[in-house]
């Protein structure tokens, strides 16, 4: 066809790229699609909704005497932990649909539509910020019944979501490559979990670093996640931009500029 409409046109040259332009069209066409998957199935977003609420309860109560000596003390160093936990965690689901989607053959008709390669991937990953602002809201809104009252006020709060929400869509784009790459959405799920789990546990987004051993002290400083959630305090507790705002920024843009070309690559590969 396109042969054909050369010859009846010689003076019209066809195109074997995408322009900006249309690459980001078709991505937000794609993240809307995402969007409506998550209204007809709602309960997606059961770990983005319920997750913050309980982590947030159990945490404050259980430990909101021990670590800090009462509650209101507490608040300003868990909120911001929660917060990084719960978004950060929530990013895994986008390998894990991603992966479901390729098993049932979603993307191999995506592939043979004139679109932009990268906009069924940065589509999905830009529809799941949806969820990482849903978590971020409720984290700061159960903190705020509880008591938390940050010094920062109201615009350092908003920047310090907008923060871990930027960073866990680029932290996304990770997982986005396992899904790609793994065979199951299963074993997405079960390796990502494996390499979050000990990342946002040994951190300081509960406890304080220096009640832990030496050792430890050494890992947790040079966790991206620490780095993060300190990034987030002094935003939201202090109103305050410091180093860790770089790095975690810096860290982002590094992680965005590796993974998402070999997820692009993979993916034309899979698919």
């Amino acid at each position: 066809m396109n042969s054909t409409i050369a010859k009846q046109n010689p003076s019209r040259k066809l195109r074997k790229y995408t322009s900006f332009g249309q690459t980001v069209r078709n991505s937000l066409t794609m993240a809307y699609r995402g969007i409506l998957k998550v209204r007809r199935t709602p309960e997606q977003l059961f770990d983005v909704t319920l997750q913050p609420i309980i982590f947030t309860l159990m945490f404050t109560y259980i430990f909101g005497g021990a670590v800090s000596g009462n509650i209101q003390a507490y608040l300003l160093v868990i909120i911001p932990g929660i917060l990084v936990q719960t978004v950060i965690t929530s990013s895994v689901v986008t390998g894990v649909q991603l992966r479901e989607d390729m098993d049932k053959g979603v993307f191999d008709r995506f592939k043979s539509l004139p679109i932009a390669r990268i906009a069924p991937l940065a589509g999905a990953l830009l529809a799941d910020t949806i969820r990482y602002t849903i978590a971020t809201i409720l984290t700061f809104a159960i903190g705020y019944l509880l008591g938390y009252s940050p010094a920062g006020g109201l615009g350092h709060v908003a920047l310090a979501g907008l923060l871990v929400i930027v960073c866990a869509w680029a932290i996304s784009w990770i997982f986005a490559f396992l899904g790609v790459i793994a065979r199951t959405a299963s074993s997405v799920q079960g390796i990502s979990m494996l390499v979050l789990f000990p990342l946002t546990f040994a951190s300081n987004a509960f406890v304080p670093v220096d009640t832990m051993p030496n050792w430890l002290q050494w890992i947790v400083n040079v966790n991206p996640i620490s780095h993060l959630v300190s990034a987030v305090r002094d935003l939201a507790n202090q109103g305050t931009m410091g180093t860790d705002l770089v790095t975690s920024l810096a860290g982002a843009a590094v992680i965005v500029a590796i993974f998402a070309p070999l997820t692009v690559r993979a993916y034309m590969r899979r698919t």
